[in-house]
């Protein structure tokens, strides 16, 4: 389905938004009438009216981002994917450590999708807890949670989207079809 290109140590070059974007449309466009579209000052999803595609937007062209924002599609339901931006709950930068707990509750399945995603496509994956003008909180809780998710998505599975998702980039980039949990320690995550 998905040739690899231009390998270099293993992975393509070039994971960048606008590839990421095409192998997102050639997955999902004319079975889920979604595209993936960078340039935009803050992630959102916008579900198409009638005829319409459905629309999710990452920030800028940052190729992170893209993974990211998939992550949160791939795990959205058929009701969830009807509602703008999946009718999640969303607080800015600079929460108090109720609602940054509240967040990362939100965060640990898409960001163990994500983790999955950058190492298919041969990017460095970091946990974001994305609130860098808030309260301080003990980051390695949320680190844990995400790592137990990827363990627990190599033993029971990803959600279908997901696992065609990675498949594609893993052909494309040239990154680890098969998912190994040795690929993914704890240790990578708490540097």
């Amino acid at each position: 389905m998905f040739e690899a290109h231009s390998i270099s140590n293993g992975f393509a070059e070039g994971a960048d938004a606008e590839n990421l974007s095409q192998i997102f449309a050639d997955c999902f466009q004319a079975s889920e009438q979604t595209v993936l579209i960078g340039g935009a000052d803050e992630p959102f999803y916008q579900p198409g009216e009638k005829e319409e595609l459905h629309r999710l937007y990452f920030r800028e062209d940052f190729a992170r981002s893209a993974l990211h924002e998939s992550a949160h599609w791939c795990i959205a339901g058929k009701a969830r994917r009807a509602l703008a931006d999946f009718g999640y709950w969303y607080a800015a930068d600079g929460r108090n450590a109720q609602q940054q707990y509240a967040f990362e509750q939100v965060e640990v399945k898409p960001q163990a999708l994500e983790w999955l995603f950058c190492k298919a496509a041969g990017l460095a994956f970091q946990v974001s807890v994305d609130n860098l003008d808030g309260e301080s909180t003990d980051d390695f809780p949320f680190k844990l949670a995400v790592w137990q998710q990827v363990q627990c998505y190599l033993q029971s599975g990803l959600p279908v989207r997901a696992a065609q998702f990675r498949e594609a980039l893993a052909q494309y980039f040239g990154g680890p079809l098969q998912l190994i949990a040795e690929d993914y320690p704890l240790a990578e995550l708490c540097r």
